[in-house]
């Protein structure tokens, strides 16, 4: 029993301390892709997708890159783009482009797993979108994208739209208004995803402390030898986005999880594999399902599915090729990391600790909530989640070391 509330007490640490180290990340990517959403105008956006070409493609990746990092807002502004008019093919380059190119998951992946793995994600991620592209062009039916178009319009019934923007961004840079904006952006940012966040670094925690590594070794198969063979890799790449599936954490409460995995000696390929699978998750699913229907739903799944383990090969035997493989053998275990010393980390945390109090003011203080509404089961699943969380880093943390 008494180890069992040791290694509880070091799980809650663990959990406490990586979330130390990616705050202020969190924070950054946060501040800049509101400020992005703000100030950057997204009517010509619509204007410009309606049909499938390089250039189409090129400005759905673009827009995706300056967009919500949140899967969950990706998915419903991919949706408004979607229903009105874009194409199918440029609408999901702005999903996956949303949801890998964006500058604050380049910072934590930086922070936990290293620069070869920023290096898969941003290459890998404009891979999936040529892949992705190469797949619909060959498999899909016009029958089917226009019953899911339909199906979008009906969807978003009653659903106020915000694409278009009187202002320019030089009127809202200069304004009290504009920065009063990134101020509730910034604080519906955190909304969107802090139940995710919660769970994923409450597991990551977890599992750091009290998963052997042997069952990594057998969940993974080749997972911690020295060389693995091509069906070893193909199973790890399998793996990875059924692990993902049934998690219902998105595409930053992943990261801490995939460093673990790595730190038990999962492939470069397994982990590029689990972190591009945030689109590929259960409640997605059910999200797209309502969306677009779900024949619709099963079909952008399966066509990412390909994407990503194609991808995932391709990046681990060419970073191979080029002798950049990183060496989990090198990394540190999470749950022996010092977390908490006067460092950079110290500093910047205490700098977006003070800006992330202003801004939670100040959109207090206007009362706007454009969150507001019902629930679904899949947040209320994750809401209860983030509570028994909570509760076991506080006994973690407060409560075992006083005893």
């Amino acid at each position: 029993m008494n180890e069992f509330l040791m290694q509880w007490q070091n799980a809650a640490h663990t959990t406490v301390g990586l979330f130390w180290m990616a705050f202020w990340a969190f924070a950054l990517g946060y501040v800049i892709s509101s400020m992005i959403q703000v100030f950057v105008t997204q009517e010509r956006m619509q204007k410009s997708m309606g049909k499938t070409g390089a250039k189409s493609v090129a400005l759905g990746t673009f827009f995706g890159f300056i967009s919500s990092s949140c899967s969950f807002a990706a998915l419903s502004t991919t949706r408004a783009l979607f229903v009105k008019g874009a194409g199918l093919i440029p609408s999901l380059a702005f999903l996956l482009a949303s949801t890998n190119l964006v500058v604050e998951l380049g910072i934590v992946i930086a922070i936990f797993l290293g620069w070869q793995f920023v290096v898969g994600e941003y290459v890998g991620g404009i891979l999936l979108i040529l892949i992705v592209w190469f797949l619909v062009k060959l498999t899909r039916k016009k029958k089917l994208e226009d019953q899911a178009r339909e199906h979008a319009k009906s969807a978003e019934a009653g659903h106020s739209s915000s694409m278009s923007e009187k202002k320019s961004w030089k009127e809202k840079i200069t304004s009290k208004d504009g920065w009063q904006q990134v101020a509730n952006q910034y604080v519906m940012e955190w909304k969107m995803v802090w139940k995710d966040v919660t769970v994923g670094f409450t597991v990551a925690g977890i599992i750091a402390t009290f998963v052997p590594t042997e069952f990594f070794q057998s969940l993974f198969v080749g997972a911690g030898q020295e060389s693995t063979s091509f069906w070893q890799l193909l199973a790890q790449t399998l793996v990875g986005p059924i692990a993902a599936f049934f998690t219902f954490i998105g595409s930053m409460g992943n990261i801490p999880l995939a460093a673990v995995l790595f730190g038990q000696g999962v492939s470069f390929a397994g982990v590029m594999a689990f972190i591009f699978s945030d689109l590929v998750v259960f409640p997605v699913l059910r999200i797209q399902a309502q969306y677009y229907g779900w024949k619709m739903a099963f079909y952008i799944m399966l066509i990412f599915l390909c994407a990503l383990i194609s991808v995932s090969s391709l990046m681990h035997y060419g970073f191979d090729l080029l002798g950049l493989l990183p060496e989990s053998s090198g990394s540190q275990s999470m749950s022996d990391r010092e977390f908490f010393e006067i460092d950079y980390s110290l500093f910047l945390n205490i700098i977006f600790i003070g800006l992330s109090g202003f801004f939670i003011y100040w959109w207090y203080s206007q009362k706007t909530d454009s969150m507001s509404g019902n629930r679904s089961v899949g947040d209320w699943v994750l809401l209860v989640l983030s509570i028994i969380s909570y509760i076991w880093l506080v006994i973690g943390v407060a409560v075992l070391p006083a005893l």
